[in-house]
């Protein structure tokens, strides 16, 4: 008789991906756009794109030139389909699939698979968020000047790596569960205020009557005259961060002080002013945190003992200095005044002194020669300190909602909705994931790895909201880290609770998955029958 032939592979926490890509039919979505690469391949490009995903949601950095490795114990014919083996995932086949999605556009087949999603979970899509990061590359990379994509090259890094060569992602995303609705690779030296502006006038149209959203909330970058204005004119409501610089808004915060606030929740305040900035008339909603105040009261206290350190070292060398007259050192400490605001001068004076040209006993042809010096002492001055930390924890909201039942607590929220994307761009620069910095050498493919990268993002935020929906609609519950029972689990978490199932193979033909316990039939049960399958 012969042996028994065993044979191990990790499912893991991937059935659940590769059951929500197949429920929302996105390897079918790319087969149509894009047919298979040539008839040597043995993988679609749909299967193709499936397994990046499987592989950035896979919380194992891995470059390019790695995928078969990553693959060599998981189950990829039950994850991506009969007859798909480790082996057909290699670099030269992924890169070519690159190449084919820059080609065939980035963006326009992103927003297809994101309107897919969305319909699919039956998301309302009350506000869309709009923000910006960047991710620097590593290494040597290849670029043509007069090529049509993205251009690689330094600019702002929010990684705070000037030194290197970045890219920027920005992103367009629902406030509901945190999904990516639109994704633009842009040059790593464009500007913020520029994106979302060429953003608001080409795209915004379309993202408006896909999703019949309501407000659009942005940052300050969004907040510009041309921007507020195109905005206005294709009657979107806003809700955005107003730059303190404005010339309107210093005069708003400056009444800080003496305004009427109206209390919120969670250490809140608010007062209503009006605004007709760029000519479209607004509402400017002036916001008091007593939480920003605290973190940066103690920010400009650390700034004020810094200043004052350096302070008192420049003012004794400024003593130490001879003027040829008084008015001379008098405008020497006027500026240097004007430059400490926080420092006060205690008995300031101009000390006058007479020197002789010999030593010796004074003859009749000496000249004296008359000198002044400044004296004093400095110290902090507690007005100006107080007076820089009446401005802390302010901010203000801009607004073409001009309905007289607009709260201040709604507009509020909205706008702290923007912490969605925030999320995501964490998530993607864990480095948990696909990539925190960018190793590819192409900026065609660069570009297609951050459409890639977004929908990882955007098929995690999807399957936690609908755990998290399922969970509370079946009143079911999850058993936390502290092993306390929850309806909103994080999907790292569940993934991480799936860790350990294992799909055994024998003689090469029969499967069986193994370890399957009864937290992890929880969720299956909240997801149903269509991810049952990868686990059954």
């Amino acid at each position: 008789m012969d042996a028994t032939e065993f044979d191990v592979k990790r499912l893991d926490h991937l059935g659940l991906v590769a059951g929500f890509c197949k429920e929302i039919g996105i390897a079918d979505k790319i087969n149509k756009k894009m047919p298979k690469q040539s008839h040597r391949s043995n993988i679609s490009n749909g299967q193709l794109l499936v397994a990046m995903i499987l592989n950035g949601l896979g919380f194992v950095s891995r470059t390019l030139h790695m995928y078969p490795e990553y693959f060599s114990d998981k189950p990829t014919e039950r994850l991506l389909g009969e007859g798909i083996l480790p082996e057909h995932i290699n670099d030269d086949v992924m890169g070519r699939f690159l190449d084919a999605l820059y080609e065939e556009g980035v963006s326009p087949l992103y927003e297809d698979i994101a309107e897919s999603v969305v319909h699919y979970l039956g998301l309302a899509c009350h506000s869309l968020n709009m923000d910006t990061t960047s991710f620097h590359q590593d290494g040597a990379y290849e670029q043509d000047i007069d090529a049509q994509c993205i251009q690689i090259t330094r600019g702002y890094s929010r990684d705070h790596r000037p030194d290197l060569n970045q890219v920027i992602l920005n992103l367009i995303t629902e406030n509901q569960a945190g999904i990516p609705l639109y994704m633009q690779a842009c040059s790593g030296n464009s500007n913020d205020m520029e994106i979302f502006k060429k953003t608001v006038k080409s795209h915004l149209k379309s993202l408006k009557a896909a999703y019949n959203n309501t407000y659009l909330v942005g940052d300050a970058a969004l907040y510009t005259e041309e921007t507020v204005q195109a905005l206005a004119e294709q009657k979107q409501l806003f809700i955005t961060r107003v730059p303190q610089k404005l010339n309107e808004a210093k005069d708003i915060l400056a009444k800080a002080p003496k305004v009427n606030w109206v209390e919120l929740t969670n250490g809140y305040a608010g007062a209503w002013f009006e605004s007709n900035y760029g000519g479209v008339p607004q509402r400017w909603l002036l916001v008091r945190s007593q939480q920003a105040k605290k973190r940066e009261s103690h920010i400009l206290d650390a700034s004020i003992s810094k200043t004052t350190e350096r302070a008192i070292k420049s003012f004794k060398k400024l003593c130490r200095q001879e003027f040829a007259c008084e008015i001379d050192a008098q405008k020497a400490l006027a500026q240097w005044q004007t430059s400490e605001p926080f420092t006060l001068i205690h008995e300031a004076q101009i000390i006058r002194h007479e020197k002789r040209s010999k030593r010796g006993r004074p003859g009749a042809s000496d000249k004296v020669v008359i000198t002044s010096q400044i004296a004093g002492h400095i110290a902090t001055s507690l007005c100006a300190k107080e007076e820089a930390e009446n401005f802390k924890g302010l901010f203000i909201l801009g607004t073409n909602d001009l309905n007289d039942a607009l709260d201040m607590q709604f507009l509020l929220d909205e706008y702290k909705s923007q912490q969605a994307v925030e999320r995501g761009f964490r998530f993607l620069k864990s480095p948990d994931f696909l990539a925190s910095s960018l190793f590819l050498k192409k900026p065609e493919r660069i570009e297609a790895l951050l459409m890639i990268m977004t929908c990882s993002l955007m098929i995690y935020a999807a399957l936690e909201h609908l755990i998290r929906r399922n969970l509370a609609q079946q009143n079911e519950f999850f058993p936390d880290m502290k092993k306390k029972p929850t309806q909103k689990p994080t999907a790292k978490w569940v993934f991480f609770c799936f860790q350990g199932v294992s799909v055994l193979i024998i003689n090469a033909q029969d499967q069986v998955v193994t370890n399957v316990i009864d937290r992890q039939r929880i969720i299956l049960n909240c997801l149903g029958k269509p991810y049952w399958e990868f686990y059954s």
